[in-house]
């Protein structure tokens, strides 16, 4: 064995991993705020989409029957559309609220709406969509 050698340990330092982790830190910090800012422009995007084309079957529907539906689960029943219509912001087929015609004998369903709370990025509440 040589005296005067000295071994070498590779590896990092706590300080070259205190820097490294600080610049994943201020990487996310910029990164984070535009991801969560377009997933919630792209559920606005989704919402509007599937707006209208609910909308769009129910005046298709109305326009072969003379009526509107009684409800939304009529509107795949009788292939207007494949599914329920999915709601992005509150996750759920079933928190459409449903807007009824003036006159009650023509169906029951002649809008819907949205059943999310609060408002979009463009400050408008869901429910006005």
């Amino acid at each position: 064995m040589v005296t005067g050698q000295h071994l070498q340990r590779r590896g990092f330092t706590l300080i070259e991993l205190l820097v490294v982790m600080s610049i994943i830190a201020m990487l996310l910090a910029l990164a984070a705020p535009r991801y969560f800012n377009s997933v919630s422009k792209s559920k606005e995007a989704m919402l509007k989409q599937t707006l209208v084309l609910t909308r769009e079957a129910l005046d298709k529907y109305y326009g072969d029957n003379g009526r509107y539906p009684e409800d939304l689960e009529m509107l795949v029943s009788r292939k207007y559309l494949r599914k329920m219509p999915f709601d992005p912001v509150t996750g759920s087929s079933n928190t459409w609220i449903v807007v009824p015609p003036e006159n009650p004998d023509k169906g029951a369903v002649y809008d819907v709406r949205s059943g999310a709370e609060g408002e979009s990025r463009e400050g408008t509440p869901f429910k006005d969509w």
